[in-house]
């Protein structure tokens, strides 16, 4: 009677972010996947991924999760431990409890107090497909050298 409106409107708020473009893969605590992972949707890890992984969203590695190995995705939240390469095109977001190393390519960069974060890290905008946009300058100049000297 008092409130219900609000509450019902809120909770079908909820449920439609649950759903469709909202939709979240997980791997939980205590699974373990090796090879190359492909997602639309954003991945929450848990467990322990040794390989390659390309999401279109966001990759959110858990105080639990385990990666070694490829990241290539949107946004990330790391809270547990990566080792390997990373390139985000979006904002890398690295909690005080996560365990970095290795090599990072992201557009934006958030390092909280406490983290472990021992890579070498490259800060540019990054396009969905994973190269950098210097890399996209750099071979456009070299296209452009090659048909001055043909011409």
């Amino acid at each position: 009677m008092f409130g219900s409106t609000k509450e019902s409107e809120d909770s079908k708020k909820n449920t439609s972010a649950a759903t469709g473009t909202g939709a979240l893969n997980a791997l939980v605590s205590g699974t373990s996947v090796e090879g190359t992972l492909q997602c639309d949707s954003d991945f929450r890890i848990d467990g322990t991924i040794k390989g390659k992984l390309r999401c279109k969203a966001k990759v959110i590695i858990g105080p639990s999760g385990v990666v070694d190995g490829e990241i290539h995705c949107q946004n990330a939240v790391v809270e547990g431990r990566f080792k390997g390469k990373m390139t985000v095109t979006e904002l890398l977001n690295i909690r005080e409890t996560a365990e970095v190393e290795g090599e990072i390519s992201t557009n934006k960069l958030l390092v909280q107090s406490g983290a472990h974060f021992n890579v070498s890290c490259r800060m540019e905008a990054v396009s969905s497909n994973g190269v950098l946009s210097s890399e996209k300058s750099k071979t456009a100049a070299d296209d452009k050298k090659a048909s001055e000297k043909v011409a």
